[in-house]
């Protein structure tokens, strides 16, 4: 029941977004712990990276390369032309062109062009080479995925925390003592 009432909360959202999209836009569709990035190519349909299901019990999986979506798992990928109402399913949909303020993008005939050229199995890899860097490489030539750079600052955050906790109070430590020490000097010059 929640599934469809959120699929109705956003329809109205969705297809104002779908209307006033270009080819060559990328979507940004959140999901629940990340957002999935397409290529919007024109006539309701998108270029993106999905997920194929794979024999996960295998010996020659590469941990590195695995990920899951909705607790399946998987160490390939395909890059898919679909509706993108098959696409969003029950999920909120933005047109997310932010990195044009840092990379010029190509031609929207070249971004379409490069993402239908993809079509087929690739590798996927989290870090590396997930549906962000794909949708950026198309639009501008680069891989490049924010929120995988926000997890690195996030995690790099956590496991620096105690370094930066020892290091502040290091620093403080030294400096009461040096503080310490001038007001001792100003007491025996006063003396």
């Amino acid at each position: 029941m929640k599934m469809k009432m959120a699929a109705k909360q956003f329809d109205s959202h969705n297809r104002s977004v779908i209307q006033t999209a270009r080819k060559g836009d990328l979507l940004e569709i959140e999901r629940s712990l990340y957002s999935h990035w397409a290529v919007y190519i024109g006539n309701e349909e998108v270029v993106h990276l999905a997920g194929i299901e794979n024999g996960i019990n295998s010996n020659n999986i590469n941990p590195s390369h695995v990920f899951t979506i909705c607790g399946r798992q998987f160490n390939k990928a395909m890059v898919k032309r679909e509706r993108v109402w098959d696409v969003l399913i029950d999920s909120k949909v933005k047109i997310n062109n932010e990195k044009d303020r840092k990379c010029q993008p190509l031609e929207p005939n070249k971004i379409v062009e490069e993402a239908i050229l993809k079509i087929g199995e690739i590798g996927y890899n989290l870090l590396w080479d997930n549906c962000e860097h794909f949708a950026a490489y198309c639009r501008y030539g680069i891989k490049w995925s924010e929120q995988v750079r926000n997890l690195g600052i996030l995690v790099g955050t956590y496991w620096m925390m105690p370094y930066v906790s020892v290091t502040a109070l290091s620093t403080l430590f030294v400096w009461k003592r040096i503080l310490a020490r001038k007001d001792k000097e100003k007491m025996k010059s006063r003396l």
